[in-house]
């Protein structure tokens, strides 16, 4: 009977898991799709409002992942850029624990501009970051034969990934941002999110550092 490698399998489960904890998190932007909804009182705006929220979370996944799939290409280096990867990782989750204040910037932007905040939150929480290790233990486990192929061609296949898990991870996260607005706008109302939903800033926090140490751990002990 063939061994099925499970890695690549459980990291695709990890960009999905990881999509679908941003999207259960209020501050990725669900409540501005309820508040649409209800503004409008309409379901439609509620749904439309996702699409923007969508499009910006995944500018930023591809903001940060995008580098770092260019330096995945230097093969020799690919270890250091795992380790540096993650404890870039860890030292983010770190100040995000430290630091709970959301940068002032945010404030500036107009609820009506989903896109755009959508983007600059996802940058500013570091949710890219949480997915950089992800990605790079997809680009180990995809095993190209590295040492004869083409540097251009090995660029491409690692944007290829970049671009398959910044989507995955986007859908994710908004069928699980739509699915907590519209179970809130239709039977739960504003009142149950103030008092039952809790504060995920730390526990946002604590992931990152968890993501990096791990990551670290498999980067420090792979001996290929």
């Amino acid at each position: 009977m063939t061994g099925v490698d499970w890695t690549p399998i459980g990291l695709w489960l990890a960009v999905v898991v990881s999509g679908v904890y941003h999207g259960a998190n209020p501050g990725m932007g669900w409540p501005l799709a309820v508040s649409a909804g209800l503004m409008e009182r309409s379901s439609r705006a509620l749904v439309a409002a996702l699409g923007p929220l969508m499009v910006g979370h995944l500018l930023a996944m591809l903001v940060v992942i995008l580098p770092f799939s260019l330096l995945v290409a230097l093969v020799e280096w690919q270890r250091q850029v795992q380790i540096g990867a993650s404890l870039l990782v860890i030292g983010f989750g770190v100040f995000r624990f430290v630091t709970r204040r959301h940068p002032r910037a945010l404030a500036r932007i107009r609820p009506t501009q989903l896109g755009l905040w959508s983007f600059a939150v996802a940058v500013a929480h570091g949710a890219g970051l949480m997915l950089v290790p992800v990605y790079l233990g997809l680009c180990r486990a995809a095993d190209l034969d590295r040492s004869h192929e083409a540097a251009g061609a090995l660029i491409n296949a690692n944007l290829g990934i970049a671009l398959l898990v910044s989507v995955v991870h986007s859908v994710a996260m908004i069928v699980a941002g739509g699915f907590s607005a519209w179970l809130v706008y239709r039977y739960l109302g504003l009142k149950f999110v103030s008092r039952s939903w809790f504060n995920l800033d730390a526990t946002w926090a604590v992931s990152l550092v968890l993501v990096g140490v791990v990551s670290l751990a498999f980067s420090l002990t792979d001996r290929q």
